[in-house]
This record gives structure tokens, C-alpha cells and sequence, in this order.
């Protein structure tokens, strides 16, 4: 407790994070009315009118459509990220342990893939696949890749010149079992607070496919395509642009907040300095 009362943005974006986990787990057993539920009469009502938030164009309940949101968003970026930092760290750790024209391949490699941001790329995926969550998060996943993959190379080539790693050379161990020995327990911080805020960065990039139609397929509820969806009414009812503009928001800045916490616990050098 007394490290969390040194680090108040770990425990604003930790809090702020749970709640937003709490939400979306919580709309896959209750939300105050079924998201997809249409009421025509109940159109564009403004909050308190309609339920607690209002309702939208098609009289669908605002604050079940934000609660069903955030699982379908959380769920993407936390898979896409998973798929990203598996690629990824596995590319840089055996890059940094080959070298050579391995390590050159795989930053090559790194640095096309960073010339098509995930919204380019889900469009050529969803012209080969169609539209979809699979689309969101192959594109998302595919973006993260090079971002750990050179994250993890960086940390691992500090770990490979350190005197217990030379010690397990000189014992007679290969690469690959120090690679998997020393080198990633000794980087998994450094990663864990990458995936934090790339998370951040995938729920960004999940609502922008969204809102171009190639994220979640209607009638899944998703910010991105509520956002996309209140453009036509933004001067008869704003609030269907505010409020999933608010949650992208929340979401983002906890996550970042929440990265950046956990880089100050965990980084020694920006411990010291305080």
C-alpha cells in the first residue's frame, strides 16, 4: 500500500482499469436493458428521459450499448495484444540471441510492417476476408508485432552482456536455453508495462476500425461504430457523440496511466530518482 501512496497515476489507472474490466464483465450477465433492444418511441431521448444515459437513433438503451461496448472492445485489444506480444517477443529475443543476418531480417521485417498502420491494414484484410472482429484483430495484432519485437530485442541484447548470462555461455549453454533461462524472466517488467500501454493504443485502434465499418459487425454493440452512428444527430442529440467519446477516453487514459505507474515501480532508474 504504502508503494501504491508513491505512485498515485499506478493507482488512478489501476482503478480506472478495474472498473472498466468490472463493466465490461458485468455486461455478460446484466446490463439495464438488452443492448439490441429497439424502441422506436423512445428515439434519441436525452438522458434520464430514456434510462440513465438516453437512448439512441433506434431506441436502443445508451448505457447498455456502452457497458456491451467496452467487452467488445477490451476483448479485441487484449487478444490482439496477446498475438502481437507473443510475435513480437518471440522475434526480438531470438534476434538479439542470433544476430546476424537473423537480427537483420526480423528489423527489416519490423520496419515494413510499421509502414501500414492497423487501419491500412484492416482495410486490405477486409478485402480479402470481409469486415469483422477477425479482421480487428489480425490488423491490431499484426501493428504490434514490430513494436515488441523491437522492445524485446533492445532489452535482451542489455541482458545478453550481463556476467550471469556470460557465466552460462561458458558453462556450455545454447542460446535458446538462455534465451528462455535469462534473458525474457529478466525482461517480462519491461514487457508487461509495453503490453499496458499498447493496450491503450489497440482499444484507439479498435474503435477507429470500428467507426470506418471494419471492427465489430453490427448488431455487436461497439464505441466505435456508436461514435460512426451519431454523426447524422450530433445537433439533435450530442450526447450519442460524448458519451462513447468519453469512454474511449477513460479507457485510453487508464491504460496509459496504468503503464505509466508501472514503469516508474518497476524501471530502478526512475526509482531512484524519486
Amino acid at each position: 500500500m504504502k508503494a501504491l501512496a508513491r505512485h498515485p497515476t499506478l493507482l488512478l489507472g489501476g482503478l480506472v482499469t478495474l472498473l472498466l474490466l468490472a463493466t465490461a464483465f458485468l455486461s455478460r450477465v446484466w446490463t439495464p436493458a438488452p443492448p439490441t433492444q429497439i424502441q422506436i418511441t423512445r428515439r434519441l431521448a436525452p438522458p434520464l428521459e430514456a434510462g440513465l444515459l438516453g437512448a439512441d437513433h433506434f431506441g436502443r438503451d445508451i448505457a447498455s450499448l456502452l457497458m456491451a461496448g467496452a467487452w467488445n472492445s477490451l476483448s479485441i485489444a487484449f487478444v490482439a495484444v496477446l498475438l502481437g506480444m507473443a510475435g513480437g517477443v518471440l522475434l526480438g529475443t531470438l534476434a538479439a540471441a542470433w544476430r546476424g543476418w537473423a537480427e537483420e531480417i526480423v528489423m527489416r521485417l519490423a520496419d515494413v510492417t510499421f509502414a501500414f498502420p492497423a487501419v491500412l491494414s484492416a482495410i486490405m484484410i477486409a478485402a480479402l476476408i470481409g469486415p469483422g472482429v477477425t479482421t480487428a484483430v489480425i490488423a491490431i495484432g499484426v501493428f504490434n508485432v514490430p513494436v515488441f519485437a523491437r522492445v524485446a530485442r533492445s532489452a535482451a541484447l542489455q541482458i545478453w552482456e550481463r556476467d550471469f548470462v556470460l557465466a552460462a555461455r561458458s558453462a556450455g549453454k545454447g542460446a535458446l536455453l538462455i534465451t528462455f533461462h535469462h534473458v525474457l524472466p529478466n525482461i517480462a517488467g519491461l514487457l508487461i508495462v509495453q503490453a499496458t500501454i499498447q493496450l491503450a493504443m489497440a482499444i484507439l485502434a479498435e474503435a477507429g476500425l470500428s467507426f470506418l465499418g471494419v471492427g465489430v459487425p453490427p448488431p455487436h454493440p461497439s464505441w466505435g461504430r456508436m461514435l460512426s452512428d451519431s454523426q447524422t444527430y450530433l445537433s439533435q442529440a450530442p450526447h450519442l457523440a460524448i458519451l462513447p467519446g468519453l469512454a474511449i477516453a477513460l479507457a485510453v487514459l487508464g491504460f496509459n496511466m496504468l503503464g505509466d505507474g508501472l514503469r516508474d515501480v518497476i524501471d530502478p532508474k526512475l526509482r531512484r530518482k524519486r
